[in-house]
């Protein structure tokens, strides 16, 4: 089996072609769900920048929901995008290092407040 390398060159050329969701847009109350080539995540955005996660691992092993933060998106080696949650074709690094298979599909759903009411 051939491992796929990236170069620093390789990835500052799909840096900027990304589809990323950046934490930066995301607040208290929104949901995102990740699919991998071999799990679903669905990633819940706390009030204090920490995300509450289930699915994949973190149900396989009995730990849903799992608070924890998200280091970024990597592609599969040491360099990580770590102003985003998700990015299409990049590995998810969540907080306590576990690292996703390649992300296929993202969905965000926002949370408004004027639902509640």
């Amino acid at each position: 089996m051939r491992r796929l390398e990236h170069t620093l060159e390789d990835i500052l050329d799909q840096v900027d072609q990304l589809e990323v969701v950046p934490k930066e847009g995301l607040y208290f109350g929104d949901w995102i769900r990740v699919t991998t080539l071999d799990a679903t995540y669905s990633i819940y955005v706390l009030e204090d920048g920490s995300y509450a996660v289930s699915g994949g691992w973190f149900d396989r092993h009995n730990l849903s929901p799992f608070k924890t933060t998200i280091n970024g998106c990597t592609w599969g080696g040491s360099a990580i995008k770590v102003d985003i949650v998700a990015a299409l074709g990049l590995r998810l690094e969540f907080g306590n290092r576990l690292l996703s298979s390649p992300i296929q599909q993202v969905e965000i759903f926002r949370f408004e407040e004027e639902q509640i009411h």
